[in-house]
């Protein structure tokens, strides 16, 4: 059964990838620029997603290849620890906005209210079917509190030290606090850590290669992202 879903997420995961392209692009702007409606040679885009390649036979922005297998492995990871339990759903549906994000906010520096607000009732609005569904191992409640305490925390850091934590990053931490939340308290510090740890490795490589100082702005949502995906794993996997 495992073998099966973790084929299914992949498949899952390689298909919704291949959409993610078009919307990086058209997203990857600055906060005062309206969203992309040409590719760079000036031919229209069509619809938001999509594979990063125009009618006129153009490509561009992020690689389709590599985007598609990202989100392919993700989800093929939340299919391994989930199992065959009703969340599972929920994670295969957030997981690629969760990548979308992550990439718009390397490119760019910005994650943008047209995902993140979204993105965070999406999960409470999916996890709240999840928990109505036999079988499931999380708890709704603790998952709305979970939003709640973790975008507080950060819009504290935030107060303090705006140049170190963006306003985008407290309103992605609704989301990512109730997909941690699910899991209980645990997985929520566990997961909020790693993306600390990860964003610091991140800048401390980038100082030893001579490619930043240490005032550096770095983006963090990757970062906040990839802890929740650990923590998720972590907490599917022990519930």
């Amino acid at each position: 059964m495992i073998a099966l879903l973790v084929l299914l997420g992949a498949l899952w995961g390689a298909l919704a990838g291949v959409l993610v392209p078009r919307a990086a692009y058209r997203l990857s702007v600055q906060p005062d620029e309206s969203w992309r409606r040409e590719c760079p040679e000036g031919h229209p885009l069509g619809a938001w997603v999509g594979i990063a390649r125009c009618g006129h036979g153009d490509t561009y922005g992020p690689s389709t290849l590599l985007l598609a297998a990202a989100t392919a492995a993700v989800c093929a990871a939340l299919a391994a620890a989930t199992g065959a339990r009703p969340e599972l759903g929920a994670w295969l549906l957030l997981a690629p906005f969760g990548v979308l994000l992550a990439v718009v906010d390397f490119r760019v520096h910005r994650l943008p209210d047209v995902l993140t607000l979204p993105l965070a009732a999406g999960a409470l609005v999916l996890l709240g079917a999840a928990a109505l569904v036999p079988g499931h191992a999380g708890e709704w409640t603790v998952a709305l509190y979970g939003a709640l305490a973790l975008a507080g925390a950060y819009f504290v850091l935030f107060l303090i030290n705006p140049s170190g934590m963006g306003f985008g990053d407290v309103k992605l931490a609704l989301a990512l606090g109730a997909v941690l939340g699910w899991y209980g308290w645990g997985a929520l510090l566990l997961g909020t850590f790693a993306g600390f740890v990860l964003a610091a490795l991140y800048g401390i490589g980038l100082v030893a290669a001579r490619r930043a100082g240490r005032k550096t702005a770095i983006p963090f949502g990757p970062f906040l992202v990839g802890g929740a995906f650990v923590g998720l794993l972590l907490g599917a996997y022990s519930a």
